[in-house]
């Protein structure tokens, strides 16, 4: 029974390594665009046209790394936006995207080591988020 759930495991990866390639930063920006931008801003910095109605306005996702000692927590960012992690981390107004869960999975590894299939749109997000962060 256990070589089987290895085995099955397995075979999921190999599932994933199939894809063309890995999703860029370049691919996570547009999708950025189509669905945080509206409260994110384009820049991230939270001023995107919603912000102002917000009851709490959005997080300046360009300091996400500044506010981790100068570290970015991978695997908690991606637990915010697959929609896992509603709580204060994420904000009371932060929507869930059906459609990031959706398509293709690509080995993953939110710095564990452990390569993990993760739907591609939201690696690819996560690699654009990465690249957008400053320093205070």
């Amino acid at each position: 029974m256990r070589a089987a759930i290895i085995l099955a495991g397995l075979a999921v990866l190999a599932g994933c390594t199939e894809t063309a390639e890995m999703p860029g930063p370049q691919d996570g920006r547009a999708l950025f665009m189509e669905n945080c931008a509206v409260c994110h801003g384009e820049d991230g910095k939270g001023g995107g046209p919603m912000a102002r109605a917000m009851s709490q306005p959005p997080k300046d996702l360009t300091l996400i790394r500044a506010r981790n000692g100068d570290s970015f927590p991978r695997a908690r960012v991606m637990s915010i936006i697959d929609g896992y992690a509603r709580s204060d981390l994420a904000g009371p107004s932060m929507p869930e995207f059906g459609a990031l869960l959706e398509g293709d999975l690509v080995p993953f590894d939110s710095g564990d080591g452990i390569q993990t299939p993760t739907p591609r749109k939201l690696v690819a997000l996560l690699e654009y988020l990465e690249t957008i962060q400053q320093t205070r």
